[in-house]
Order: C-alpha cells, then sequence, then structure tokens
C-alpha cells in the first residue's frame, strides 16, 4: 500500500520506502517542472526524507513525552504554591464551614446559651433591629432605647414608624417564644455576679489536697457557717448585748460606763470596720496625671448615711428627706424592741438620732458638686486636719483603722468635701456641750445604732428584715438577694488577698496570657492607623500607650501558700458561730486597709475591669471568669467575648476622651448613625439629626472594640488554624454571637447607645470578608455611604 506525501512542508515519518513508489514520485515532478524546481531550490526547508529513521522519530515522541511531563509538574507546582500562599495568607479559608464540636463540662454549659441566638444572616432586614433577641435584654430596654433615640429628633411617630415598631415588637415576641420552647432562655450575668459565683465555686469544693487550718481552709469554713441560716436564729439577740457589754454599754439601755465619744470612735473604727461621722478608704489620688505613680492614701470622706439626703441644685443645699423620717422612727423602735430596750425610751433616742442625722445632712453634696467646685483630693497632714477639725481626735482613730502601721501627724490624708468635715466637727462639740448635762449622749448612741447596722448580716432574720422593710419604703429595695450570694461577698471582705490568688492560680493560664497580648498588640496597630487631629495628639496617645505594658499581676502581689497561711494564722473560724466569725472578718477588712496602705496595690484577682498600676495596666485575673472565658472555650468565643470587653476597658480606661483629640469617633460613628437612619427611617431625613458626643464616642468605642477583638482573633487563629465550636456554629459566626450576646447581657457600657450592638456587626459585614454575605437588605434604602464607615484596618 502507498502513501501520499504532503507538500505542505510539514515533514511526514516513513517506515519502509521502495523503489517504485520513488520513480512514480519522479515521474510526476518531471510532469511538474515548476514544482520540482522549487522543491530543488529551497533544500534548507525541506527535509530529506531518505534520512528520517525510526531513531529519530522516537527521539521526536520522547521530546513531546518531557514537554507535556514538564507542562503537567509546573502546572502542578503552580497550583501547589498558590494554594499555599493563599492558606498562608489567609487562614480564614474554612471559617463558614463546620468545625468540631467543644465537649467540655464548661462549652457544654456555654452552648445553652448561644442555642437560640439569632442568626444574622437569616433576617438581615430586621435583625439589627431588635432588642438583643431571645435571652437578652427585656423587651422594656427596647422601648427604652427607642425613646432615647428619638428623644434625639423631632421627628414625630408617623405611621410608617408605628408600623415599624409593631413589626418589631412582633419579632421580638416570636423570638421569646422560640427560646421559651426550647426551654433556652440563659442569659449572661454582669462581670461582677460572674467573679462572685466563681468564687462560690472556689468555696464549696472538696477540701481535698487543703490541709486543715490553712487560709483555703478558713474561708471554706467560714462560707459554710454563713450559709448555716438556722445558726443565727439560735443565739437572737444575744451575741449583740455580749458585745455592748465589752463597749462599756449604752445610754439607750441604762446601762452605761460613760466611755469616752473618741475612745468608743476609735475603737468601732480600728476592730469593727464602722465609721459613723465619716468615711475611711485607701486609694490612689487620682488627680495626679503621673502614670508611673504608686502611692496611695488615706482619704477621708462623708459617711454612707442610712437615711436619704435631698439636693436642691437651685441653692446647692442639703437635707433629710422629711417622707422618710417617720418611716425610720418606727424601724428604729423596732430595732429597740429586739433589744428588749423599754418603749418609754423609744422618742427620745430614736428622736435625737434624727436630729443629729439631720444636722449633719446640712453639709453634705453630691459627687457632682464636689467635683465642679474642687472639692476632691484636697491634700493635708493630719496635724492641719486636728487644727480644722478639733472635735474628732484623728491622730488615735487613724491609728487604730491601720495599725500596726506607724501613722504620724505629719502624714498626708486626702479630704474629699472639707467643708462637711469642718461641719461635722462644729456639730460633734455642740452636741457634746448641750447633751453632757442631761446625760442622753446621742453621740454615742448615734455610734451603736451605726455599729448595729454594721453587724445586722450576722444577726438573726428579724433584724435584716426591719432593714429590708425600709429599704424597701425609700425604694431602695432590690430582689432578694440569695443567701450564697450574700455569704460569698461576706467571705470576700475578708479573705480578698486568698480569693484573689486562688482566683489567679486556676484562672490565669497561657490561654488567659496569649489572649491579653493579642488584645493589646492589636488596640496599637488600631491606635496608630487613626487620624488624629494635630501631631501633638498623635504623639503624645501613641507614647502614652507605648509605655504602658499589660500585665496580670502587680510586681508586690506574688504571695507564696507559706505567706498567705501566715497573714490569715491568727484568725480563729468556729464551725457553729457565725457571729464571731463574722467578727474575725471585720478584723481581717481593718488588715486588709494596712496592707493596701503599706503596699500600695490592691487585691487585683478581684477586680473586674483593667486598671493602671505604675507602668502596668493590670488586667486582673477576675475578668478571665465563666462564661466570659474558659481555657477549654473555642477562642472564637473567649476572643468574642472578654476579648471585646477587654478592648472597651481599655479604649474607656486610655482613651477618655478621644473624641477630642481624634478624627475617627466622630466620622465614623456619624456614619454609622445616619445608615442606621437610612435603614429605619424616612431615607429624605438621613443626615439631619446628630448624635451628641458622647454618644458618638461610645459607638467608636463599640464599634473599634469589634474590630480589635476579630483582629486579636484572627491572628490567634492564624497562629493555631483549628479551633472547635458550640451548636454548630463556625469561626466566625460564633466570634460574632460571642459578641453580640456579651454586648446585649454584661456590656455595663451599652445603655449610652443609641442602637442595638448587633447593628455594629451589619456594618462590619457590610464590606469585609468573614461574612459569608453582607447584611443589607434589598427591598430597603441603604446608601453606599456605609463603606465610607469601614476603617482601613478592618480585616
Amino acid at each position: 500500500m502507498t502513501k501520499d506525501r504532503s507538500v505542505t512542508g510539514t515533514p511526514i515519518c516513513v517506515k519502509n520506502p521502495d523503489r517504485n513508489s520513488d520513480k512514480r514520485e519522479k515521474k510526476k515532478m518531471d510532469e511538474n517542472q515548476s514544482v520540482f524546481q522549487e522543491m530543488v531550490t529551497m533544500p534548507e526547508e525541506q527535509p530529506q526524507f531518505d534520512e528520517l529513521n525510526p531513531v529519530a522519530c522516537n527521539k521526536c515522541r520522547k521530546l513531546l513525552l518531557v514537554v507535556f511531563a514538564f507542562s503537567l509538574f509546573a502546572t502542578a507546582l503552580g497550583l501547589g504554591i498558590y494554594y499555599h500562599h493563599q492558606k498562608s495568607k489567609d487562614p480564614w479559608m474554612s471559617q463558614w464551614k463546620s468545625a468540631p464540636p467543644c465537649l467540655s463540662p464548661a462549652c457544654l454549659r456555654a452552648s445553652e446559651s448561644f442555642s437560640v441566638a439569632l442568626d444574622p444572616f437569616s433576617r438581615p432586614c430586621d435583625y439589627y433591629l431588635l432588642a438583643c433577641g431571645a435571652g437578652g435584654s427585656s423587651a422594656n430596654r427596647g422601648r427604652k432605647r427607642e425613646k432615647g433615640v428619638s428623644s434625639e429628633y423631632s421627628g414625630g411617630q408617623d405611621k410608617k414608624r408605628a408600623v415599624r415598631r409593631e413589626r418589631l415588637v412582633e419579632i421580638r415576641r416570636e423570638t421569646d417564644v422560640q427560646g421559651i420552647n426550647y426551654g433556652q432562655q440563659d442569659k449572661f450575668p454582669d462581670r461582677q455576679t460572674a467573679l462572685l459565683k466563681t468564687i462560690k465555686e472556689v468555696l464549696e469544693a472538696p477540701d481535698e489536697g487543703v490541709s486543715r487550718n490553712t487560709a483555703e481552709q478558713k474561708a471554706k469554713k467560714f462560707f459554710k457557717s454563713c450559709m448555716d441560716s438556722e445558726s443565727p436564729e439560735k443565739v437572737g439577740s444575744e451575741p449583740f448585748f455580749t458585745l455592748l457589754h465589752q463597749l462599756g454599754g449604752w445610754p439607750v439601755s441604762g446601762v452605761w460606763n460613760l466611755t469616752d465619744f473618741n475612745t468608743t470612735l476609735a475603737l468601732l473604727m480600728g476592730q469593727y470596720s464602722t465609721f459613723p461621722f465619716f468615711s475611711v478608704y485607701v486609694g490612689p489620688d487620682s488627680s495626679e496625671h503621673q502614670i508611673d505613680s504608686n502611692q496611695y492614701y488615706i482619704q477621708i470622706d462623708e459617711p454612707h448615711f442610712q437615711l436619704p439626703i435631698d439636693w436642691n441644685s437651685r441653692t446647692h443645699k442639703s437635707k433629710a428627706s422629711s417622707q422618710y423620717l417617720r418611716p425610720f422612727l418606727s424601724s428604729c423602735g423596732q430595732y429597740l424592741t429586739l433589744l428588749d430596750i423599754p418603749s418609754s425610751s423609744f422618742r427620745t433616742h430614736c428622736g435625737l438620732y434624727i436630729s443629729l442625722f439631720t444636722n449633719l445632712a446640712l453639709a453634705t453634696s453630691p459627687l457632682s458638686y464636689r467635683l465642679s467646685q474642687q472639692l476632691l483630693y484636697n491634700r493635708i497632714t493630719i496635724q492641719e486636719l486636728q487644727t480644722l477639725a478639733p472635735a474628732i481626735d484623728w491622730l488615735a482613730c487613724l491609728q487604730a483603722t491601720f495599725q500596726p502601721l506607724p501613722i504620724n501627724h505629719s502624714d498626708l490624708v486626702l479630704v474629699h468635701n472639707l467643708p462637711y468635715i469642718l461641719h461635722m466637727s462644729q456639730t460633734v462639740s455642740r452636741w457634746q456641750v448641750q447633751h453632757e448635762i442631761m446625760g442622753t449622749s446621742p453621740l454615742h448612741t448615734y455610734m451603736i445604732f451605726n455599729l448595729l447596722q454594721t453587724l445586722i448580716p450576722a444577726l438573726d432574720s428579724r433584724f435584716n428584715e426591719i432593714r429590708r422593710n425600709f429599704s424597701i419604703t425609700t425604694g431602695d429595695a432590690q430582689e432578694d438577694t440569695p443567701r450564697w450570694l450574700k455569704c460569698v461577698q461576706q467571705t470576700k471582705r475578708g479573705f480578698d488577698t486568698l480569693l484573689s490568688h486562688v482566683i489567679k492560680e486556676r484562672h490565669t493560664q497561657k490561654e488567659a496570657e496569649e489572649l491579653m497580648h493579642d488584645i493589646y498588640s492589636s488596640f496599637k496597630i488600631k491606635l496608630a492607623d487613626m487620624s488624629w487631629r494635630d501631631m501633638n495628639s498623635s504623639g503624645v496617645m501613641l507614647n502614652k500607650i507605648k509605655s504602658v505594658t499589660p500585665s496580670l499581676s502587680t510586681k508586690t502581689d506574688a504571695l507564696s501558700h507559706t505567706e498567705l497561711n501566715q497573714i490569715y494564722a491568727e484568725v480563729f473560724i468556729r464551725e457553729e458561730d457565725y457571729f464571731s466569725n463574722y467578727l474575725e472578718v471585720l478584723g481581717l477588712e481593718q488588715k486588709s486597709r494596712s496592707r493596701l496602705l503599706s503596699h500600695g496595690t490592691q487585691t487585683e484577682g478581684l477586680s473586674i475591669t483593667p486598671f493602671l498600676s505604675g507602668n502596668d495596666i493590670i488586667i486582673p485575673a477576675g475578668m478571665f471568669v465563666s462564661p466570659f472565658f474558659h481555657p477549654s472555650y473555642p477562642r472564637a468565643v473567649n476572643y468574642g467575648t472578654l476579648g471585646s470587653l477587654m478592648a472597651k476597658d481599655l479604649l474607656h480606661l486610655l482613651l477618655p476622651d478621644i473624641h477630642t483629640q481624634a478624627k475617627n469617633p466622630e466620622l465614623e460613628s456619624e456614619c454609622m448613625w445616619s445608615h442606621y437612619l437610612s435603614v429605619t427611617e424616612d431615607p429624605g431625613r438621613v443626615g439631619a439629626f446628630s448624635l451628641s458626643p458622647s454618644k458618638q464616642q461610645e459607638v467608636w468605642v463599640q464599634y473599634t472594640a469589634l474590630q480589635v477583638a476579630l483582629r486579636a482573633y484572627i491572628t490567634s487563629f492564624t497562629r493555631h488554624p483549628a479551633d472547635s465550636s458550640l451548636s454548630g456554629l463556625s469561626y466566625a459566626h460564633l466570634f460574632l454571637s460571642s459578641f453580640i450576646k456579651v454586648s446585649c447581657d454584661a456590656d455595663s457600657y451599652s445603655e449610652f447607645m443609641p442602637f442595638e450592638p448587633s447593628f455594629l456587626v451589619t456594618v462590619l459585614c457590610s464590606n469585609s470578608s468573614i461574612c459569608p454575605k453582607p447584611l443589607t437588605c434589598l427591598n430597603k434604602n441603604q446608601n453606599s455611604t456605609l463603606e465610607m464607615c469601614q476603617s482601613r484596618t478592618l480585616p
């Protein structure tokens, strides 16, 4: 069989060319001389067919295979490099995919808080308007919020808004019903309550590994005796009578050894933490602007009065609230009845008490007024104070309060309302002279009544009921406090140093350190990218942030277990004598004040917000408790809850007046407010209403905290590209849900917000890759201004 040859210049391989085919080819070329001549004159362009052999063909095939294999390898290598680059560039590639569930006991408890949380991406038109959804704040909060927003402008209640509000009420009702059906209405407690619950778990833990007579064992024994509600009922008022006898009696009972006024006052201040005429505590001078100052001072202020006081803002005068005098007179008589005092003396002694209180109240003033009149932090020596207010033996009283510390006449104290102190001294002197002849001694009775108020928690329920009823009358009553909460507070009062160390040891692990440093690093990045009003403001702020270091403890608060046991070595706790134990705690409270004055630092483990101590920002261990933080939680929860709270605290602590020094708060908050109005009000009215400077700053703080916490979480995720989840939520979804949950339930600043915290997620998702889709509502007017709200530091 013969094969035709192409004349297009493409080489063709022929296995066995024969002579007959050559003859035919030659004959054909003779017939077409022009073609033959062309082929002869271009020898270089046409290959010689007779040189093509099987070896050349095999080389050709091998070359093609090599080229093809190299192409495949290059393609695979390129895809691998691209995938690796993308993975290292964006660790969030699987952020919306399912994550393995966290099954620790702490996670199982926490998952209940997220099981009925609304999905912000299921109803974007309504989600950010809800009053924090099911399990969050009540509808009352939503109504209050709406009222507060409407007061920002004078638009009126038109039909369109009325219909919209009815729709919101319906959605809230549906959400609440959904939560009830699932049996899940868990709400985060406030941070103080969460800390107290954690302390309760510590005090109720088994004594395994805790030897007898250690500080921790004594604290647990005190808590147990407090929880025994039957013990005070058995002894009644007898313990108080015994104590009065030791103090020399009092005129009301007819048994009194005429003890000296200042001697009794020093005894009550030093041993029983009772301050009838003025309060004494320890703290720094907040008027000092030196960050590295660690100096603590004795502070003297108005006392905590048992009766309400009215303030006239026009005349700048105070007076006792007359409407509560008669109820107090009645409660005073009830106390005396329980103490077996003859009713014939009720009116005399209770009347004198009220009269003395009324005189003292005249020189009091609210904190706002004292701030405006610069009546706070007045430095004065004890000797100078003695000269100005001679009725009080200041040195003896302060020495008793801070024993065994050496207190001298030359020591400085800080007085917060010197006019009151002067008036109090004059009143005490006058009453001593007027009533000395009568033998009634209302000053002594006044002090004993204050001691009674201090000891009521350790007396039987009848005393507590009288005080509670009077609180209800004054409108100061809260829901009945659970006994465990009262007992935790009393234990904390005396064993604060011990509990601070226990909380720190159990809750500030390496996960806490990482979160703290990630948040602060993200915080510094955010501030460095801000637009400042002038270079001076920028330099001052950035230097301030760089000069301080976050820390989980102070240098002076690193006591060993041996040192802790030594502090409580002289404390003797009795198993079934709560009154005696309570007196021990009052003595411990006095020692705690002395340590604070001498060491210059507080027991930060029991704090719930950051504070400055020298060049350190102390992030207290009390912040790292459930449900806001747990080492076994998904990091999305820890960073979304505690991370965002910590960021808000830092912004409020270090940048209290940021709106006056930077442009961002005003521009970004107004942008968010404008967008909020665009989707909730008549679009034509957008931009007509502005937020007050304080609300502008708070909107910016809340949104910035969300950004800071998110950046910190992404940093952590990049470092450890894996996480677990709760309730089947993905990483990013769980982070956003955690932020909304904690902002609704436990954020003390949220009351200053003009809209719900969920709207901040709407803004974040409008131009961010962490959300699967923007939280936009297609049937609403949403202009493009929202993109302007996005910070350059957004992930």
